[in-house]
């Protein structure tokens, strides 16, 4: 990497990097004031125990931020977190304006910290140093701050998927994936099919679509192309209507009143994948029946039928559990367990008469 030495900067002389990725992925503006930029830092970001760090014992002046020089201005490229904590330390009314409880420091600390150890460098000479760092090493973004900083570094740069994943020490094609998953959400974008700002929850859980795209149903569905076509649009336009449609099912929208259906990872994803296989569990699923329902359209009636049973048997033994304590005795609930009662003998004398022919002959085989 072709960095400068180390030198000091006055903190007054460094700006935020507004191209972050992970304060891109909180949807930052460009032209964002520097309180905005700090107040998202200090509220998502933990900058609370750097601050407290920072204020007990100093800036190491072995762990320098990067700075480009962009446009006239110092721009950290790698630090924004310490940056914020040293500005708080810095300006009691800053840290007022943001209600951020700061410790006092003392006149020396206060000088200290007026100036940090910084090395200057370029966004494409330090992208390998950043990306190993924060994609596969041990200060890791999100799935969502990861991908934009790969396609970044691959678009500006000229660099092929292949060699970040390389550069980064990446052996299990994470890079590849990363990128084909933001190139899915940005091509549904183009093609109106999705709006991130329209999800239904606040936060943006890329991850439920970056790890669903690697399920064989999921992926069969949009027609997703090879990770090797990483410069072309990842979904056939044919597949237009169904990738609007999984993008629906993985964010919901505020605008069509519609929650998602992918409210975890584990199972539902390993759900929509198997409805997505399924044309009568699919068709449930368009109709507007929930996840668990069109999961069960899709399952063999054996599967389902003891997944019923198991879970009936669980609910009724903590039933149980709690009666002592649980059960006042009222009649209402006496009738709904003498109901349960009815219905368990029913499904056993059934159980019981289908399963007589196997009891007759293991007795003829063990007589």
């Amino acid at each position: 990497m072709n960095f400068q030495a180390l030198t000091s900067i006055k903190v007054s002389d460094l700006v935020f990097d507004r191209h972050n990725p992970r304060l891109s992925e909180f949807g930052l503006a460009e032209d964002a004031p520097e309180i905005v930029v700090i107040q998202l830092l200090w509220r998502a970001m933990d900058v609370k125990e750097l601050v407290m760090s920072i204020a007990a014992s100093g800036f190491f002046r072995h762990e320098p931020v990067i700075v480009a020089r962009e446009k006239g201005e110092n721009v950290v490229i790698e630090g924004n977190r310490r940056l914020a904590a040293v500005k708080l330390l810095l300006s009691n009314e800053l840290a007022n304006e943001l209600h951020a409880k700061i410790p006092d420091i003392n006149e020396e600390t206060r000088k200290a910290l007026a100036e940090i150890p910084v090395v200057f460098g370029t966004r494409k000479d330090a992208w390998p140093y950043l990306g190993f760092k924060h994609i596969n090493g041990p200060a890791r973004w999100s799935s969502y701050a990861k991908s934009q900083y790969i396609a970044d570094v691959h678009k500006t740069f000229g660099i092929s998927l292949d060699h970040i994943a390389k550069q980064i020490g990446d052996t299990h094609r994470t890079v590849q994936r990363l990128f084909r998953g933001l190139m899915v959400i940005e091509e549904a974008e183009r093609l109106k099919v999705f709006n991130r700002e329209d999800r239904w929850n606040n936060h943006f859980s890329f991850s439920h679509l970056y790890t669903g795209l690697q399920y064989q149903g999921i992926s069969s569905f949009i027609s997703l192309r090879s990770e090797a076509d990483e410069n072309q649009d990842p979904v056939p336009i044919e597949k237009k209507q169904e990738l609007g449609e999984l993008c629906l099912w993985m964010y919901g929208s505020k605008k069509a009143e519609k929650s998602p259906v992918i409210k975890r990872q584990n199972p539902h994803l390993l759900q929509l994948d198997a409805v997505l296989n399924h044309s009568e569990a699919l068709s449930a699923l368009r109709t507007g029946e929930s996840l668990a329902h069109a999961f069960e359209a899709s399952c063999e009636s054996s599967t389902v039928f003891e997944d019923a049973l198991h879970s009936a048997k669980r609910k009724l033994q903590k039933a149980h559990s709690f009666l002592s304590i649980g059960y006042d005795g009222s009649t209402e609930l006496l009738r709904t367990a003498g109901t349960v009662a009815t219905l368990a003998d029913d499904l056993y004398n059934v159980m019981y008469r289908k399963s007589r022919p196997s009891h007759a002959k293991r007795f003829m085989e063990n007589d």
